[in-house]
């Protein structure tokens, strides 16, 4: 039992370690950072990582990561740079180059050439008085106290440092290209997400029972006891033919709490929204994704041609887990 709580000891520290390490970048984000996004914007090429060792593997899974948010990039070997692939690279692409000290041979080797082919070059790197950091046109600081490993030598902390701050990177660019789920379907087309877009709400919204259904003359108290019993955050508001006059959403909730000094004992058209977002149950889940994202809501109604309720669909359960639930059930 000691040598069990030791492992999990030493497990622990290792996490306390590596979180610092990614907390300590905070400070760091500074005008390097902007001035990188904005280059990357604005350039008419390829983000280009390069790296050895582990630095590279990280360079490729940050790469990867761009690829798929709408940020063409490639990853190009020190090594094999120098043996042609060097010819990848043009005057309006930017180099991203990733070591922890800044001093890796192979990649300080190639750093003049890239410079007269015209590439912009941006350092990920821990040590500012490196060659890579002096030689490269933006230093952004990715260094680290300590490693994790014990001997000091196997990249751990650094490693996970350069990796968020890539995350860091390829978040913001995704922000500000506004690039929506819809973009991110399309270079998903084979994956699950792209999957579950090509499906009929139908086959996928809650029904029956699971659907939160108030009718019109039933009070706010009644309405809360519902959005809470359900756990989807709004509850529906219907005639007695189950059409659908409105939504009652948690914000709705708490606006009304802020209007009056008793809400309880209200009946619910007095707090609900009249003109709620609702789709037809013969329409696609991507359809239903975008009107949500373009609205900013998280639940949306699913109803006929007549707006009788059919059912109900969130937006984590349409896009989050690895396997679709269908009518609430995996």
């Amino acid at each position: 039992m000691k040598k069990s709580s030791s492992l999990i000891k030493q497990a622990r520290e290792v996490l306390q370690i590596e979180a610092q390490g990614v907390l300590d970048l905070i400070e760091r984000i500074g005008p390097e950072f902007e001035q990188a996004v904005e280059m990357i914007l604005n350039s008419k090429g390829r983000v280009i990582f390069t790296g050895i060792g582990k630095s590279g593997l990280v360079g490729r899974k940050i790469m990867a990561t761009l690829n798929s948010t709408g940020t063409p990039s490639l990853f190009l070997h020190p090594v094999e740079a120098v043996h042609g692939d060097l010819g990848v690279v043009t005057a309006n692409d930017i180099v991203i180059a990733i070591s922890n000290s800044g001093y890796t041979n192979e990649l300080v080797n190639i750093l003049p050439i890239l410079k007269n082919l015209g590439a912009k070059l941006i350092a990920f790197c821990g040590d500012p008085e490196s060659p890579l950091a002096k030689q490269s046109h933006l230093f952004i600081n990715v260094g680290v106290e300590r490693e994790a490993c014990p001997l000091g030598l196997a990249p751990t902390t650094s490693t996970t440092a350069a990796l968020a701050m890539g995350d860091a990177l390829a978040v913001v660019l995704i922000n500000r290209k506004q690039f929506n789920i819809k973009d991110f379907k399309r270079f998903h087309p084979g994956g699950s997400l792209g999957d579950r877009f090509s499906i009929n709400i139908k086959e996928v919204m809650l029904t029956g029972d699971q659907v939160p259904l108030v009718s019109i003359d039933q009070t706010v108290r009644e309405t809360i006891f519902e959005v809470n019993k359900k756990k989807l955050g709004a509850s529906l508001v219907v005639d007695n033919s189950l059409i659908l006059l409105g939504i009652v959403t948690d914000g709705d909730i708490r606006r009304s709490l802020l209007k009056w000094k008793d809400i309880m004992g209200l009946k619910v058209d007095k707090i609900m929204s009249t003109s709620p977002k609702m789709i037809q149950e013969g329409k696609k889940v991507s359809e239903a994704v975008t009107l949500m994202e373009h609205n900013a809501i998280t639940v949306l109604p699913v109803v006929d041609k007549a707006k009788r309720v059919k059912g109900i669909v969130h937006l984590h359960g349409l896009l989050g887990g690895k396997e679709f639930k269908l009518n609430g059930s995996q």
